[in-house]
């Protein structure tokens, strides 16, 4: 159709001019028809071979708009009529390959520099929508993004950069599924970037700064409250062993006991402290390591049998036969259990049993719905009263604070077990009765559903 349609446009004008010549007398009818008939045959083979040649300009153009040109002098014929342009093309090609290969050199250069920035960095187009983000991007938030870019303060920020075209800063805190502080800038891209990125929202995260300046101000605010009991006993037996027991050795022997329990009261509520400072330092990293729980339940309790010898208290162990793995950092979980075990052999009652467990959730529990473990550790003591269970997790809280010192207790066991179940994107429950006992459970997400070969 194309090749008659063209062929009719370069035949038509000689055609209607040999129509009038014969018309007017000047041409007869057989040389009209031989001229008529030479005209159609020239105007159908120019076409065919304009037709040929537009044919393989337009293959060469789409190589080219493709990166295909490497292809293009494989063809068998070349232009008849265009081969001086289908040259000139050729030549361009040449000449605009090596810069087109620079530019795809650094368009990758621009990707990975953006892919590897310790910062997470989301790149926006001018709609607001996400072009790209960044490894760092989607570690720290993966399927929350969206809900980051919709926080009201960083929202502000983004119209502000569109419209004036200037960077902008906000302040945000992100409360799930931890609370994190976050520093957030929006820089304009002007050009924009080469997939039609318009903006970019860089969030670093100062959580950790955070958490230091919270640490010295908790520190002034309560640990000097704690530190000033015990080291008022240890200077006034010191002050009384120098003078009025200076020449009686039963006193001064008695004296001494009690400075070393103060003493040892000391060390414990400093090595509780060091260690809740170090979680609240990682807890916005949570862990990736998959571990085996069986290791850390048997090492538990191996550590733990003298004081149940000590006690006459039983450890009962269940722990679930298909047991998976967990994301989890090992030495904490260690110490999540150990704090609970160490709970339970204070406060629960002598000649008792302790429990252990560790199975999957049961269906329709208060946990959430998705694939975890539920660890649990109970005693038989005398439990706590309901009103103060909320309270429980908060530093140096104290049902009892006479009872809690004498078995060597510094209020922070569970606080550190909150702190630490945080981290681990976890959740953390207490229950309890007067009369019957308390039941420590910590829920923790699986890394993987398929159950340990041993």
């Amino acid at each position: 159709m194309r090749l008659l349609t063209l062929a009719v446009g370069i035949a038509g004008v000689p055609s209607l001019a040999v129509v009038f010549l014969t018309l007017g007398g000047w041409i007869g009818g057989w040389p009209a028809l031989t001229i008529t008939a030479i005209v159609w045959a020239v105007a159908t083979l120019t076409a065919a071979i304009f037709l040929h040649d537009l044919q393989l300009l337009s293959e060469f153009v789409r190589r080219l708009a493709t990166d295909e040109t490497h292809s293009v002098r494989q063809r068998r014929t070349g232009p008849i009529i265009m081969e001086a342009l289908s040259r000139d093309l050729e030549h361009l090609v040449r000449v605009l390959a090596p810069r087109a290969a620079l530019v795809e050199q650094l368009r990758r250069a621009d990707t990975l520099i953006l892919e590897r920035l310790p910062d997470p960095l989301i790149v926006l187009a001018g709609d607001r929508s996400v072009r790209r983000a960044n490894a760092a991007a989607r570690a720290a938030f993966g399927g929350e993004m969206a809900a980051v870019l919709r926080h009201p303060d960083l929202r502000s920020a983004i119209d502000r950069t569109f419209s004036s075209r200037a960077v902008q800063t906000a302040e945000l805190t992100l409360p799930v599924p931890m609370e994190r502080d976050v520093h957030a800038s929006v820089v304009p891209m002007d050009p924009p970037l080469a997939d039609g990125g318009q903006a970019i929202v860089v969030l670093s995260d100062r959580t950790r700064e955070r958490v230091v300046e919270r640490m010295r101000a908790d520190f002034v605010a309560n640990v000097s409250h704690e530190l000033r009991t015990p080291l008022a006993s240890l200077i006034g037996f010191i002050e009384t062993i120098r003078g009025p027991a200076a020449d009686d050795p039963p006193a001064q022997k008695r004296f001494l006991g009690i400075m070393a329990e103060q003493g040892a009261r000391m060390n414990r509520l400093i090595d509780d402290l060091l260690s809740l400072s170090r979680i609240e330092l990682t807890e916005h990293q949570p862990p990736s390591d998959p571990i085996d729980l069986r290791d850390i339940v048997s090492g538990m309790a191996a550590s733990f049998e003298p004081r149940m010898v000590k006690r006459n208290v039983h450890l009962a162990i269940d722990v679930a036969e298909d047991l998976p793995r967990v994301a989890a950092d090992a030495d904490q979980i260690a110490q999540v259990l150990q704090n609970m075990l160490d709970n339970a052999m204070k406060y629960g009652r002598d000649g008792g049993v302790v429990g252990l467990t560790i199975q999957h959730p049961a269906g329709g529990s208060r946990w959430p719905n998705r694939p975890g473990l539920v660890i649990s550790v109970s005693d038989q003591g005398a439990g706590i009263p309901k009103e103060h269970i909320p309270r429980l997790t908060e530093r140096f809280y104290r049902v009892d604070k006479g009872r809690s010192r004498a078995v060597g207790g510094t209020g922070l066991g569970l606080a550190i077990i909150k702190h630490i179940i945080n981290r681990h994107r976890g959740q953390l429950l207490i229950e309890s009765e007067v009369g019957i006992g308390t039941t420590v459970s910590v829920w923790l997400p699986l890394t993987q559903t398929q159950p340990l070969t041993r």
